[in-house]
């Protein structure tokens, strides 16, 4: 079972997937990612908050916990992503720096240095360019 099957069951299931002998069950819960889950959501972070401070607690008792702690909702929400920086990528290829001096880098360049860096790293041919 993946993650996102223990957060359905949470927020609208409310089954009691850990009812069962199979040990495989408790080792696929990744608690990490539950309590991430269940952070977007006003009503369920205090509890996703309490599990990230019992990490210790076994997994099978932090799923009940949420279970029984969390009323019944459909809850929908996009997961956070780090967005690609085209230009972050341009001054890391040019310089050979690694993503926090590139940052810096890029700070302190204007938009007209960026095009200038990404032009004299242009390889040609279709589909190469940054």
């Amino acid at each position: 079972m993946n993650p996102f099957t223990y957060i359905k069951e949470i927020n609208f299931g409310k089954t009691d997937l850990m009812d069962t002998d199979d040990e495989s069950v408790a080792k696929d819960y990744n608690a990490f990612i539950v309590n991430r889950g269940l952070s977007y959501f006003s009503d369920a972070v205090m509890q996703a908050n309490e599990m990230n401070i019992r990490a210790d607690v076994p997994k099978h008792v932090q799923f009940r916990y949420l279970l029984n702690s969390i009323r019944k909702r459909k809850r929908f929400s996009k997961w956070l992503k780090k967005e690609n920086d085209i230009d972050l990528e341009v001054v890391k290829e040019y310089y050979g720096y690694s993503n926090e001096k590139a940052k810096t880098v890029l700070s302190i360049l204007d938009p007209s240095q960026v095009s200038e860096l990404r032009a004299r790293i242009e390889k040609g041919g279709k589909g190469n360019n940054i």
